[in-house]
């Protein structure tokens, strides 16, 4: 099996508080991975180790391995804004830039340097038809990302986040502010985007947890009790509290 990122002991805190105790896990390459579990339990906080964003609280610190492509990205001659480009993050509400949509797109590629004017309307158009948002937006590119649904500007934001070619995604509840049907569309671009990418989603949502991903780690009080594909984990969980969790006892 072929693993993009392998976490080994790992433990972070903030401060003295200890969130997550001894988390062992590999992320297969060109598939998606759930993380599901109650709130407080470290899924966001596990999300955000893997592209280093807990980095900017200055009470965090971790022990243990976060080896992307095999190289720790906690290492000190790690660039992150390298890193961050390899390893997108889409977030719970959709957060566009005040700006128009052509320029919301064309975000990550100028910090990254890109100033081939050329490149940039192609990468802007690929990634827009990849997001599925193309046929909607074609004609009003100059206008405000603002003025956009919430599920067109959470799959903007996923266009913004492809543009750079990362090879993994981290999406943490991307359809929690969202209606059911932008939240079907989130699902069906998932399912399309597995083939160019890594996807690592949190989700509160036990059905979309079935519905789109291969894996499921279960987390609960900052450990991983459970990990594995995602049929097994539903209906033949080895651990009493994951199907405890999954039926609803709890959570």
């Amino acid at each position: 099996m072929d693993n993009i990122i392998e976490v080994n002991d790992l433990n972070t805190y903030f401060e003295e508080a200890h969130i997550l105790k001894d988390i062992n896990i590999n992320i297969v390459r060109n598939a998606v991975t759930s993380l599901i579990g109650p709130s407080g339990c470290g899924k966001s906080t596990f999300l955000r180790t893997l592209n280093r964003m807990n980095d900017v609280i200055s009470t965090f610190r971790k022990q243990g391995e976060v080896l992307l492509d095999g190289e720790e990205i906690y290492d000190p001659k790690m660039d992150v804004v390298d890193l961050r480009k390899k390893v997108g993050m889409v977030f719970q509400k959709p957060n566009p830039f005040p700006k128009s949509i052509f320029e919301n797109v064309a975000y990550g590629l100028q910090i990254h340097g890109i100033s081939d004017k050329e490149f940039i309307q192609q990468r802007v158009e690929e990634s827009l038809k990849e997001a599925a948002l193309w046929d909607e937006v074609k004609e009003k590119l100059d206008k405000s990302a603002m003025g956009l649904s919430g599920g067109q500007q959470q799959r903007l934001c996923i266009a913004r986040t492809i543009a750079v070619e990362p090879g993994v995604i981290l999406m943490d509840e991307p359809c929690s502010a969202l209606d059911p049907i932008s939240t079907t569309k989130i699902e069906d671009l998932i399912h399309k985007l597995k083939s160019n990418y890594t996807i690592i989603i949190v989700t509160h949502n036990m059905q979309q947890a079935t519905r789109v991903s291969k894996y499921t780690a279960f987390f609960l009080n900052g450990e991983i009790v459970e990990n594995g594909l995602t049929d097994k984990v539903f209906i033949e969980p080895e651990d009493e509290r994951t199907e405890d969790y999954i039926t609803g006892r709890f959570g």
